[in-house]
């Protein structure tokens, strides 16, 4: 079960207003949530029985509604509140044992006609383009969670095998431009996309528009904080080159007067000295452009170079 954040929880809420038009798309849905938010129960006459558990209530109305037009099956719905460790409602559907469960089962691609687990997604349920997006809709309510834009990208989907977390992989990557991958985790597979621009992708495959604006409008505040960094950052690793580079002017200057006298250095180096005493902080195409007759940067430090050299020269 996806862990609860406010932006998954946002789109989940979203995705369980949706309700497919087409009768395969409604299957798929209701499959991919079954199968990664399910659990089959065995009663003691070897009867089956469906258990789908959710934190979201929306996510439960859907699931129960869905039941009801695909299978005409009232799950009985039932909420229950946890008090240990983090608080949390659960609600749970419960499609009792009966004589049409195995066939429901089948119908899921949860289980063989033989009640043998089907390993991975039945190919039935997606044949269709609108079916694939469906079963991923379905999918991200069961399992998935995004981060909120504000933070890290990551968007997962957790598989409880690893042959259903490669099936989804290969799904999501059927569509262009995507490249989901897959990891292990604990006994669990997670299938995942990390990249800002699929994140984006995803949510509008599945019909997520509203929290894809939500996504977008994040994404491009935090490209602009980023960038107010990467511009900040340079002007003051600039301006700390620059004060660096002022000081040592400054040293040497002061030796050569020290030494030897300014007096000694050629008239343009002793101007240029002479400026930079006078003008501790201001750079070197200010000082240029003081300079009589006024010269570029690159002549400016040109001459810088010299004085260090004399001043070099001059140290123990």
């Amino acid at each position: 079960m996806a862990k609860i954040d406010s932006f998954s929880a946002a789109v989940k809420a979203e995705l369980a207003r949706i309700y497919p038009d087409k009768d395969c798309c409604r299957m798929a849905e209701l499959a991919a949530i079954a199968r990664l938010d399910g659990t089959v129960t065995i009663g003691r006459n070897q009867g089956m029985g469906l258990y789908i558990t959710t934190e979201y209530s929306a996510v439960a109305r859907k699931v129960y509604r869905l039941l009801k037009d695909q299978f005409f099956i009232e799950g009985e719905l039932t909420v229950k509140r946890q008090n240990r460790l983090k608080r949390r409602t659960l609600y749970h559907i419960r499609v009792a044992s009966c004589q049409e469960t195995p066939s429901l089962l089948w119908e899921l691609g949860i289980m063989t006609p033989e009640k043998q687990i089907l390993p991975g997604i039945k190919k039935e349920l997606i044949k269709t383009k609108c079916c694939r997006s469906s079963y991923l809709r379905g999918a991200f309510l069961g399992s998935g969670s995004v981060s909120s834009p504000e933070s890290d990208y990551h968007l997962e989907i957790t598989a409880s095998s690893e042959k259903l977390g490669k099936d989804l992989m290969a799904l999501i990557n059927r569509f262009p431009g995507f490249q989901a991958k897959i990891s292990r985790r604990k006994q669990s597979y997670v299938v995942y996309l990390k990249e800002s621009n699929q994140i984006a992708d995803f949510l509008t495959l599945v019909g997520a528009h509203g929290s894809l604006l939500e996504f977008e409008n994040s994404r491009v505040l935090k490209g602009m904080k980023n960038q107010v960094n990467r511009l900040v950052n340079c002007e003051t690793a600039n301006l700390e080159k620059t004060v660096e580079a002022a000081l040592r002017q400054l040293d040497n200057i002061r030796l050569i007067e020290e030494r030897v006298g300014l007096d000694s250095l050629s008239p343009p180096l002793s101007q240029l000295a002479r400026l930079r005493l006078e003008n501790p902080e201001i750079n070197l195409k200010e000082l240029g452009e003081m300079m009589r007759p006024p010269i570029g940067k690159s002549g400016i430090n040109h001459r810088f170079r010299k004085i260090e050299e004399i001043a070099e020269g001059l140290r123990p």
